[in-house]
């Protein structure tokens, strides 16, 4: 008797709908596109996210529509709009610590099934050419010391993307259309850095 297809759901903001390249090249779908190569069932991804989500519009969101049932894998990648707007960093680590305990709750309670992704740094694209990049990559490292923090003390996985994020610095193909969001070879090297501790989450 065949196991039931894996459910997988991906909480976030535009990196995860993956604003300027189709749905199917934004790294949600890329992952579960890997995942079955390797003979794993599994479903299309859950995608709660929206472009300009910040910690608190994903709460929100969660209110109005929480995902039924548990999933087998539960991802959570959220913050650059909370930098981009200026929101103070404690605010932020106290609304992602209710995200995370959330994204936990969507696993059965399983922190192990849960995985956390850093977030970009958006001061090497073309779009912050006209603001302090060195003041933009500061933030970044800030509001990710706050996530990575909650993270490990949950016992959840932590996946660092943000050195990846920051060759498109170097490589323009990394950079979507719109000179902002990654493209579908970023989204692709990040899925090259996630599979492997995702295929251990889902063999285990």
């Amino acid at each position: 008797m065949n196991p039931l297809p894996r459910r997988f759901l991906t909480l976030g903001d535009s990196y995860t709908i993956g604003i300027g390249v189709p749905k199917r090249e934004s790294w949600p779908f890329q992952l579960s596109k890997r995942i079955q190569k390797q003979g794993i069932s599994i479903l299309d991804p859950v995608v709660i996210a929206e472009q300009g989500w910040t910690s608190l519009n994903l709460i929100q969101a969660l209110q109005q529509r929480s995902p039924s049932g548990t999933f087998d894998l539960v991802s959570l990648q959220i913050g650059v709009n909370d930098q981009y707007d200026g929101i103070n960093p404690d605010v932020y680590q106290d609304n992602f610590q209710a995200l995370l305990n959330q994204s936990i709750q969507f696993a059965g309670g399983s922190a192990q099934n849960v995985v956390v992704l850093s977030i970009p740094d958006w001061s090497v694209t073309p779009f912050a050419q006209e603001s302090s990049r060195d003041e933009i990559r500061e933030e970044i490292d800030q509001f990710n010391r706050v996530n990575k923090s909650r993270t490990i003390d949950k016992g959840v996985l932590y996946l660092d993307i943000t050195p990846l994020s920051r060759e498109a610095a170097h490589n323009p193909a990394f950079i979507a259309e719109d000179g902002l969001h990654p493209s579908d070879a970023m989204y692709c090297a990040w899925v090259d850095l996630i599979l492997p501790a995702v295929l251990a989450i889902l063999l285990s």
